[in-house]
């Protein structure tokens, strides 16, 4: 009697295709690669120094020293004072300059801390493509800042 064609598409088709394309969505996505944004970056920077000035803190609260462990190679920094632990991402580079002694003993790759603020120093530099932030730890009163720079 009605010789009209049917024109569009069903609830189910529609619902078929959404199925689809979320899980094609759900498989995809762990492989899209997520690169480390400024505000990230800066964040990283931020992070450090909240932690190396936590071991600061607990250095002289303590009345000892503590030292911050830096595994550059292994992309980690490790407070001494707590279980605290910074992992940098593989696209961030990562960069430390520490001394090789500290008050007559091998430092060891740490930033160390004293019971008077002081430390031994050093620097930790993050760097991605033009942004970078150097993270200063002062030898003399331990103070610790960050420093943005733009790499050309």
């Amino acid at each position: 009697m009605n010789d009209v064609a049917q024109r569009g598409f069903t609830l189910l088709e529609m619902v078929c295709v959404l199925a689809i394309i979320a899980l094609l969505a759900a498989v995809l996505l762990p492989f899209i690669p997520r690169e480390t944004t400024r505000s990230r970056l800066q964040a990283y920077a931020l992070e450090t120094a909240t932690l190396l000035k936590a071991d600061r803190n607990a250095a002289i609260s303590r009345n000892a020293s503590i030292a911050t462990l830096i595994d550059a190679p292994g992309r980690v920094i490790h407070s001494g004072a707590s279980r605290m632990t910074i992992r940098i991402p593989g696209d961030v580079r990562f960069d430390a300059l520490l001394p090789e002694t500290c008050q007559r003993q091998a430092a060891l790759s740490s930033i160390r801390f004293f019971a008077n603020g002081s430390s031994c120093g050093g620097t930790i530099a993050l760097t991605r493509f033009d942004t970078g932030y150097e993270i200063r730890v002062n030898w003399l009163t331990g103070r610790i800042e960050i420093v943005s720079h733009a790499t050309n």
